[in-house]
């Protein structure tokens, strides 16, 4: 048995894949426990599992587009959250002596931690924006971003010639996309193992008795983040759908108070248990943000999608759903409803991108998802 420490930030869409992998690693026989925001990942997880907290606080709210959104992202979560973690996280790992630990990339105190402690640990990437070195036509941004990751090494008074950059594990990188949908072969130290399908006990009821018989369905979801932002496009969306005819059935999964009002055969939920509407071949297409995890398992279930990226890596993951063929991209704040209505009529009637999510989406399932990942995890042990 092999004592597994996973770290991640409170954010949703970095925890649910992650839970899989826990789940695949328990499931053998090791014992997993998990570290970080105990407010935000026990309700994610449930009541059985082994959460070691790192105390809680408010972190300034992510915002802006582009480069406004990565500086938001960094100055205002990434490096703050790791300040603010990196006494607990010794702490924890001094209470727990993992064997190995999962550190997600947007927690570089685990990696630092680790390092202190001579003890393997793997990165995990649920996101596309720190693979593949997307800033490095900008120097300076990425000369910044350097310099933000040293000064917390050096604030952790590790040795400077020892510095690894806490973001990439020399001995394993875990990323939930492929090299289908990136369009290149992973290092060797690298396992691209695709989108982590798993059953999620913390996912919501839903209104199942109102999906319309022998309608066409898609999804609309921007993710956790949009907040406010989403308002407008929401009201955008909701004419779009209005627009492609009373055949086509959308769900909604947004705060109520965002949505204006809706047409009565629309479907409208706080939150939606998306995997289970996808796995029970309930949609059609997916209108989304373009976050990895709902690209990823929209993929995986055959399903072509639209995005409207906001910031971060959805600009990137969009890019790569548009170059494979598997749907369309439109401009988040500026696409007007008859342009939307548009793009989901094509993925709606073109078979040409529900076929190519179909291959792409075979596959990145073709990675393995949390059995090759624990397959990568038990051999650092």
């Amino acid at each position: 048995m092999t004592r597994f420490l996973l770290v991640m930030p409170p954010l949703t869409g970095h925890v649910n894949p992650a839970a899989g992998i826990a789940a695949e690693l328990a499931a053998r026989g090791h014992d997993v426990a998990w570290t970080g925001t105990e407010s935000v990942l026990r309700p994610l997880l449930g009541g059985d599992a082994r959460v070691l907290g790192t105390g809680t606080r408010a972190f300034r709210a992510q915002g802006g587009h582009g480069l406004a959104a990565l500086r938001s992202l960094w100055e205002g979560f990434i490096v703050p959250y790791a300040r603010f973690t990196a006494k607990p996280l010794d702490a924890v790992v001094r209470e727990y002596r993992p064997d190995v630990l999962l550190v997600d990339q947007h927690t570089p105190a685990g990696a630092l931690v680790a390092h202190r402690h001579g003890l393997p640990w793997a990165s995990f990437a649920p996101g596309a924006m720190e693979l593949g070195r997307p800033y490095r036509a900008l120097p300076q941004v990425e000369a910044w971003m350097t310099g933000l990751l040293r000064g917390l090494w050096e604030r952790a008074r590790l040795p400077g010639a020892e510095y690894v950059d806490p973001r990439f594990s020399p001995a394993l990188v875990l990323a939930t996309t492929g090299p289908a949908l990136t369009g290149r072969a992973a290092p060797p130290h690298h396992a691209q193992v695709g989108p982590v399908i798993a059953a999620r006990p913390h996912d919501p009821g839903f209104p199942w008795e109102r999906l319309l018989p022998g309608r066409r369905r898609v999804l609309v979801t921007m993710g956790t983040l949009a907040g406010e932002l989403g308002a407008a496009f929401l009201a955008r969306a909701v004419r779009a759908l209005e627009l492609c005819g009373e055949d086509v059935q959308p769900v909604f999964a947004a705060p109520r108070g965002l949505l204006p009002a809706l047409p009565a055969r629309a479907v409208a939920v706080d939150r939606a248990p998306v995997a289970a509407l996808m796995a029970r071949g309930e949609l059609d297409a997916v209108l989304c943000h373009g976050g990895m995890n709902t690209v990823g398992e929209a993929l995986a279930h055959g399903l072509p999608l639209v995005t409207a990226p906001i910031r971060h890596d959805q600009p990137f993951v969009a890019a790569q759903v548009t170059a494979v063929g598997a749907g369309l991209r439109v401009p988040f704040a500026r696409v007007t409803a008859e342009r939307l209505a548009e793009a989901l009529g094509t993925v709606l009637e073109a078979t040409a991108h529900r076929e190519a999510a179909v291959r792409v989406g075979t596959d990145l399932l073709a990675g393995g998802g949390a059995v090759a990942a624990a397959d990568r995890l038990e051999a650092l042990g």
